[in-house]
C-alpha cells in the first residue's frame, strides 16, 4: 500500500473518541498516526495497520 506522509485514512474501526479518520505522520517500518477526533498519536507496524485500513484520502482530494 502507498501511504504518504499527511494523507488521511479511514479505519475499519473506530476510535473511542468516535473518530475513524486519522492522519499520517511517518512512513516506515512503523507507521505513526494521529487521531483527527482527539488527536491521540498511534505507532503500530505498517502490516497491522494496512490491514486496518479502509480508504486512504489523499491530500490533494481535500484541497
Amino acid at each position: 500500500m502507498d501511504l504518504q506522509l499527511h494523507d488521511k485514512v479511514e479505519l475499519k474501526r473506530q476510535h473511542p473518541c468516535g473518530s475513524k479518520t486519522w492522519e499520517v505522520l511517518r512512513v516506515g517500518m512503523d507507521i505513526k498516526l494521529r487521531c483527527q477526533g482527539c488527536g491521540h498519536e498511534v505507532m503500530a507496524p505498517r502490516r497491522k495497520v494496512e490491514k486496518a485500513i479502509r480508504r486512504v484520502i489523499r491530500e490533494e482530494e481535500t484541497q
